[in-house]
């Protein structure tokens, strides 16, 4: 297909974000089953999905066009034009996936933050987990319980991917790995920025996010937090 027939919609890096997001959450699902020595690398992936969420909240704000909540988050009535097809094509997040995005996106920054406080009393303990036992034991209470919140959402968003790539002949993922979609099924839609200058900026805001996450995981006692 020719160059001029596709725009971009999706912005490198959100695109590396909704991946590094999905790498980091599998990886900390799978490390807490295997346990052990394994849970250095379960704190890894929390750490980093913090630093992830703290960026994707900033790039909603001032990232390109449909990559911000502005563009995408509506209210309840749009959501039922839609559900209803009364709304026209759209670029970016339909309205209900937008409702997707922003339960994905509140729960696993509910997980990440409630791991800074985490403590299984026996091998890994989050970096803020001794400023206090009883604040500590509810976030571990909530880190366990918030678990199968995750599970559903996440299984809720792979089944619509596929609902949408069988049913309706509409693919989700191939444009979050390249970031074009088709012109002429979003007549008139403008592209999204996607510059090398706005990329290296995401790239600064990325690694100042990184930094800050480092920085909590250096207030715990070595005694007390297994991610080193």
């Amino acid at each position: 297909m020719p160059a001029l027939s596709r725009i971009r919609v999706w912005d490198l890096p959100t695109r590396l974000f909704h991946w590094a997001l999905v790498i980091c959450v599998v990886g900390a699902y799978v490390t807490v089953k295997l346990g052990g020595l394994w849970m250095d690398w379960h704190t890894r992936f929390g750490m980093a999905a913090l630093a992830l969420i703290a960026f994707r909240l900033i790039w909603g704000l001032l990232g390109p066009r449909y990559a911000r909540f502005s563009q995408f988050v509506r209210g309840p009535r749009t959501v039922l034009r839609y559900l209803r097809n009364d709304l026209p094509p759209a670029a970016g997040h339909n309205p209900l996936g937008a409702c997707s995005v922003i339960a994905l996106l509140l729960v696993i920054g509910v997980q990440a933050s409630s791991g800074l406080f985490a403590n299984d009393d026996v091998l890994t303990a989050g970096p803020l987990a001794f400023l206090s036992d009883a604040w500590s034991s509810r976030m571990t209470w909530l880190h366990n319980a918030n678990e199968w919140v995750i599970i559903t959402l996440v299984g809720l968003h792979v089944a619509a991917i596929a609902w949408y790539q069988l049913v309706l002949r509409k693919n989700l993922v191939g444009p979050m790995i390249h970031g074009d979609v088709p012109a002429d099924a979003l007549e008139g839609s403008p592209p999204a920025q996607d510059s090398w200058t706005l990329r290296l900026a995401a790239l600064i805001l990325f690694a100042a996010l990184c930094g800050l996450v480092w920085w909590l995981t250096t207030l715990a006692p070595a005694d007390d937090f297994s991610f080193m």
